[in-house]
């Protein structure tokens, strides 16, 4: 079946995209039955806000390494009780779980 280029329009900023032939074909070949209903920028904010991804900064904490008293960042709170390593400790230790 040959596909031929489509103008859709964006359901959420009303802006209108192509939708190729090629990208037709890979939806045929992959079994989507729908066609897109957003274009590409929309399509990747939903993505974005679903992951709950942020584009602000993160927050660090600091955290001495459990293992070698190293002053270090994470990315996340600790609990109370729960070892914190470094990166290199970390490393380490996760080598050694998995080995």
């Amino acid at each position: 079946m040959a596909f031929l280029d489509k103008t859709l329009a964006c359901r959420n900023c009303e802006a209108e995209f192509v939708f190729t032939a090629g990208e037709q074909e890979f939806y045929e070949q992959h079994g989507l039955a729908h066609e897109p209903s957003r274009c590409s920028a929309c399509r990747m904010e939903q993505r974005r806000n679903r992951s709950g991804y942020s584009s602000g900064p993160r927050t660090m904490h600091p955290v001495v390494c459990a293992s070698c008293g190293k002053d270090t960042e994470v990315p996340f709170e600790p609990r109370l009780g729960r070892p914190v390593y470094c990166s290199d400790c970390f490393a380490v230790q996760r080598a050694s779980q998995q080995a």
